[in-house]
């Protein structure tokens, strides 16, 4: 979701941006960083999008292919484009980066995951309102999409990031009407219907996992729900946890045993806003990055660590940057060798 923006670009990360130039083909980058002198510990390879497809957006992988929506331009309620663009567009990818099919769904594609069980994709639109669910089966030729009409849908905007947990599909409630309805859904699709019930709420009670008053209870007054992930054991805090991002309000929500009587939640305050983030599952995993801005996908290899966590940090007056997150005090450390990609969706994906 656009938001209003509220930090600004360490002047670090505005340098390195100016000092770095990716090929706009899939060829290998070797960054140097001029700063300090060195060659930079990342290696970059970049795959602008094909003809007709623009601002990629969400990024998830089913098998060895690597799948990105590009919204095409259309609005947040599924407004056409400035070009009359309806659609938003699907491109499949191999681990190389080489193009596959695509296919087009009606609306702007927000969220984007994979039900690895179903060996389908899990794809919701338009995240202010008018929104809807769909789901795409590769391998299913000509029937591969399949739209579902909601039910439940009460608190009064649209979806967007969408997960598997533990089994269950998690829909996030976009652009609340107020502070008081659902953040979170549970999706169960049957026939042609997704049919949508509350897993917690804007206000719901979580503990404080950071700051001079951690430990204790607060109630949410959530604005924003956005993107989400399932935190990974590899994870030094929150391992096994649901976790969602409340862009605008500057807050991770993290939920223990998500929508099981058990749940159990807690809110780690950050340094900037932030939008996707993502988890390394092993040392050296290759992240895969959509930058709209440059109309580009980027897969990135280099010295990540085992557990890491990278996030797009949304500020206000400059672009979208890279930066590491730490889950103990909510910090946020830029990573100025890859400052020239202006970050979106993010991927860590090994080589199989």
């Amino acid at each position: 979701m656009n938001i209003s923006r509220k930090t600004f670009l360490p002047a670090a990360a505005v340098a390195a941006s100016a000092a770095l130039a990716f090929s706009a083909s899939p060829a290998l980058a070797a960054p140097s960083d001029e700063a300090s002198g060195h060659t930079s510990p990342y290696t970059v390879k970049a795959f602008p999008a094909k003809a007709g497809e623009s601002a990629p957006d969400d990024i998830t992988r089913l098998g060895d292919s690597i799948y990105v929506a590009y919204q095409n331009g259309v609005g947040p309620m599924g407004e056409a484009s400035t070009t009359g663009a309806t659609a938003s567009t699907i491109q499949q990818y191999s681990l190389d980066g080489t193009p596959g099919a695509s296919w087009n769904i009606k609306g702007r594609i927000d969220g984007m995951g994979t039900d690895a069980a179903g060996r389908r994709l899990l794809v919701t639109t338009n995240e202010d309102g008018n929104s809807s669910f769909h789901t795409v089966s590769p391998s299913a030729g000509a029937n591969a999409v399949k739209d579902y009409t909601y039910t439940g849908l009460t608190h009064g905007g649209g979806t967007d990031s969408v997960k598997v947990y533990e089994g269950k599909i998690l829909v996030t409630a976009s652009n609340p009407a107020d502070t008081t309805g659902p953040a979170l859904y549970r999706a169960t699709l049957s026939g042609s219907t997704a049919a949508l019930t509350p897993v917690f709420t804007d206000n719901a009670k979580a503990v404080l996992a950071n700051g001079p008053q951690a430990g204790t209870t607060t109630t949410l007054a959530l604005t924003d729900p956005d993107s989400s992930t399932t935190v990974p054991s590899q994870s030094p805090r929150f391992a096994h946890d649901f976790m969602l991002d409340a862009q605008a309000d500057q807050q991770l929500v993290f939920a223990r045993q998500a929508g099981r009587s058990q749940q159990q939640l807690e809110v780690l305050n950050l340094a900037a806003p932030v939008d996707d983030t993502a988890f390394a599952t092993q040392h050296a995993q290759t992240l895969w990055i959509t930058d709209p801005d440059h109309n580009t996908v980027y897969a990135v290899s280099g010295s990540f660590r085992a557990g890491q966590a990278v996030t797009s940090v949304t500020p206000n007056g400059s672009h979208d940057y890279l930066a590491s997150l730490n889950l103990s005090d909510g910090s946020l450390t830029a990573i100025p060798q890859l400052a020239s990609i202006h970050p979106k969706g993010l991927l860590f994906a090994g080589s199989r």
